[in-house]
């Protein structure tokens, strides 16, 4: 598996749901078939107020605590069966929906 962590933008089908294709790195990926999907919350674990309580050296300020350490956070994950174009060779791509601002990211590209 190979991690990127890069923006992408998504277009969802009829029913807003599951992605229907993709653009990552100037390329539309469409969508073939949908492997699986799950949610995930932040982590929680390490956030700078569980950092806090725990006794730990937080260099942030508790009271500065970003949506990233935000416990309720969650990012809705689809591993996806995408080719490039109608006719690219199709392989297996995770994407990440953030619940909270909507923004996409292709996770990794499982080999």
């Amino acid at each position: 598996m190979r991690r990127y962590d890069e923006p992408i933008h998504v277009k969802r089908g009829q029913d807003m749901a599951a992605p229907e294709q993709f653009v990552w790195r100037g390329r539309l990926w469409l969508v073939r078939d949908i492997i699986t999907r799950w949610l995930e919350t932040g982590a929680w674990w390490d956030s700078p107020l569980v950092r806090s309580a725990r006794g730990d050296d937080v260099e942030t300020l508790p009271s500065e605590a970003s949506e990233e350490t935000d416990l309720l956070a969650e990012h809705e994950v689809w591993r996806v069966l995408a080719a490039a174009g109608a006719s690219g060779s199709p392989g297996v791509y995770e994407l990440d929906n953030a619940r909270g601002t909507g923004g996409w990211r292709l996770r990794a590209v499982v080999d």
